[in-house]
């Protein structure tokens, strides 16, 4: 398709005047005299037979005709710019968002970011966290790395690793905590996920007790007010390995189960891009797991 020729010098001048409201202004960002801006205006409203501006004593006002193109152009010169500034050194940075899921993006995924950025030194990586409820398409994210079974309608779904749950709590607590009778006679916290706990009590044989504690929506929220020993929490162990390795949070028990692992997932209808694929390569070396069919 051969495209007309475009006024590129034109409309960036007319784009820059309207954003001012005045010529003289547009002619100092563009670095050109108040002459040039205003006579290249001109011959685009020549060119498309229409006039952009009504000319004010004290500046500038758009047209109907005006209005109407504005948002096209700095929609267009705004994406220009965006492209232009993943040039750098001769490399073009290719931006790559990814939502974690809390637990796993302070647990385990920011120990390891310094490789992948030696790794891949031209990938701009942008990280949002999230509670286990995430919408790729709306929040225009590549990747989002969640907890559960893996099956998510519409998204694709790498597996990482299994997350099995397990009692932990202060040492203030845990010296007391022999058994998993004796959890009865403490505060149990609790994640979102109501089976976590009456799951835990079944695998270790015991009738599930009441559970009256608070309940968090995020299991690194829960086991920081259980290291503060508010209470006893169930959460993946290999999540909080920096505090049971500080002694700020012990495993008294070693009864464990598992409701579910962490999972990297994207669109089914979103093509994988290469920053995509250097992403999921590297995150699945790192967690040893396998790449599931395409």
């Amino acid at each position: 398709m051969t495209r007309p020729h475009l006024p590129l010098n034109a409309l960036r001048a007319f784009e820059c005047s309207a954003r001012h409201s005045s010529f003289t202004l547009a002619a100092s960002e563009l670095h050109v005299t108040q002459a040039a801006v205003s006579q290249q205006v001109r011959g685009l409203e020549a060119r498309l037979g229409v006039a952009l501006f009504r000319r004010l004593p004290r500046g500038l006002a758009l047209t109907d005709e005006g209005l109407a193109l504005l948002p096209v152009l700095v929609d267009a010169f705004g994406r220009i710019e965006s492209v232009i500034q993943q040039f750098d050194n001769g490399h073009f940075f290719e931006v790559l968002s990814i939502g974690v899921v809390g637990t796993f993006a302070v647990g385990w995924l920011m120990p390891r970011l310094r490789s992948f950025r030696e790794r891949c030194p031209f990938i701009d990586l942008r990280l949002m966290t999230h509670n286990n409820v995430v919408d790729l398409a709306a929040e225009g994210l590549d990747f989002a790395i969640r907890f559960g079974d893996g099956s998510w309608q519409g998204l694709a779904a790498d597996a990482l690793m299994t997350a099995p749950l397990t009692v932990l709590c202060a040492p203030s607590i845990a010296s007391r905590v022999r058994r998993p009778q004796d959890l009865s006679h403490e505060t149990l916290l609790r994640s979102y996920r109501a089976e976590d706990w009456p799951g835990w009590f079944a695998a270790a044989g015991i009738d599930c007790p009441a559970i009256r504690g608070p309940v968090f929506d995020s299991s690194r929220l829960m086991v920081e007010a259980a290291v503060q020993g508010a209470g006893v929490a169930l959460a993946p162990a290999a999540m909080f390995e920096r505090e049971l390795q500080e002694g700020r949070l012990m495993r008294p028990l070693d009864v464990e189960v598992t409701t579910g692992g962490y999972w990297l997932v994207r669109l089914r209808s979103r093509q994988v891009s290469p920053a995509m694929e250097l992403f999921r390569d590297w995150l699945l070396a790192e967690s040893g797991a396998r790449a599931a069919p395409a």
